[in-house]
């Protein structure tokens, strides 16, 4: 099975079982899906809900005021102990987990997006399992993002994942709402989201909004369009993670509308216009064209225009040839100051560090010709 790098996004009534605490046998069932296929090599992220009720069943206060602050509360209180259940879970399976709290804000951020992508992948280099959840202790509504579905399809094209889970207490989406209309009937693939199926999805009486199947169907809208494949399947289905990953069909996949490649690609390429360049030598040539490698501050010989970490840039070489497009991992300034020398030099000039590239290899779009 080729190496994949997989969200499994879990919603609170796949954690808690319909009951006010969490379900940990059934949590522990997850883990060792999630461990098989980490220890298959592929990538795995969670993105997980579950600290309200946490919370809740930690303090032993069933009943409060419907309040933001006392969600806040429970939330502040649960998202402790929701991550030392996951630790604890895991470590069963010599794996370890790493806990990333996001809120809108650092997603729209430029500055504040690429920190969060490079502390992903740092921790996916060291095979740990990121954990997701919504900040929610201290995000309002003007930074919040609002529900875990759609933060797990911000997370998988932050990961610029293949394939993303969401994990509900139902089986797909169907035709209709299948606890009043016996007739109703499981739809295996979605190919087009159109307004009849946002309203099949949507909050009403006739919908399935009850089990918050709008958002899953806004979240597998954001991620096709990423190149990433969604499918939306019931939790306690059996190995339900593991027969997912192998490609058997459970519940309603929407398959992606582009490759990763060509999302990243016309991205880079049609999105907004070079804000600099960057002059590079005949070895760096080589190794960008030819290698595939990423490129290095020592390959570097000239760096013009003013643009600021995360903006895209041209790389020419030294007859001013447009090689290839790019993002930058250092402005211009520091750009400037470390072009031309070896990485493990970039610490000691600029007295902290992005990483060892000046472009990554996965952020960078060779030109034809």
């Amino acid at each position: 099975m080729q190496k994949k790098t997989i969200v499994v996004k879990l919603g609170t009534s796949v954690l808690t079982g319909g009951t006010l605490n969490l379900d940990r046998a059934h949590m522990v069932e997850l883990v060792r899906q999630c461990a098989r296929l980490h220890e298959k090599g592929h990538d795995i992220i969670l993105v997980t809900s579950g600290a309200v009720a946490a919370g809740r069943e930690h303090l032993s206060i069933p009943d409060l005021p419907d309040t933001l602050s006392h969600k806040q509360m429970l939330a502040s209180v649960g998202q402790s102990q929701l991550i030392l259940a996951w630790e604890h879970l895991f470590n069963i399976y010599g794996r370890h987990v790493g806990q990333m709290l996001l809120t809108r804000a650092d997603l729209e951020d430029r500055e504040r997006y690429l920190n969060a992508r490079d502390t992903l992948r740092t921790l996916l280099n060291y095979r740990i399992i990121p954990i997701f959840n919504e900040n929610d202790a201290v995000a309002t509504a003007e930074i919040k993002v609002g529900d875990n579905d759609n933060l797990s399809a911000m997370v998988a094209t932050l990961a610029q994942a293949d394939q993303l889970y969401l994990l509900t207490d139902q089986t797909g989406l169907f035709t209709d709402d299948p606890r009043k209309n016996p007739d109703a009937e499981l739809i295996p693939e979605v190919k087009t989201i159109d307004e009849t199926l946002r309203k099949l999805a949507g909050g009403t009486d006739n919908g399935l909004g009850t089990g918050g199947m709008a958002t899953k169907l806004q979240a597998a809208d954001v991620a096709r369009h990423s190149g990433i494949d969604v499918v939306i399947a019931a939790g306690h289905t059996p190995d339900v993670i593991t027969r997912l990953a192998e490609g058997e069909t459970i519940g309603t996949r929407f398959p992606a509308l582009q490759t990763r490649l060509e999302s990243r690609k016309q991205w880079i390429l049609a999105g907004p216009p070079p804000a600099g360049e960057i002059t590079i030598d005949a070895g760096a040539c080589l190794a960008v064209q030819k290698k595939g490698s990423s490129l290095l501050p020592k390959g570097i010989t000239r760096v013009q225009g003013h643009f600021k970490r995360g903006e895209v840039v041209r790389i020419v070489n030294m007859e001013k040839t447009e090689l290839a497009r790019g993002i930058a991992r250092y402005d211009s300034q520091e750009m400037q100051k470390i072009a031309g020398h070896h990485s493990e030099k970039i610490e000691s000039i600029l007295g902290y560090v992005y990483g060892s590239v000046a472009v990554h290899r996965d952020d960078l779009v060779l030109l034809e010709g």
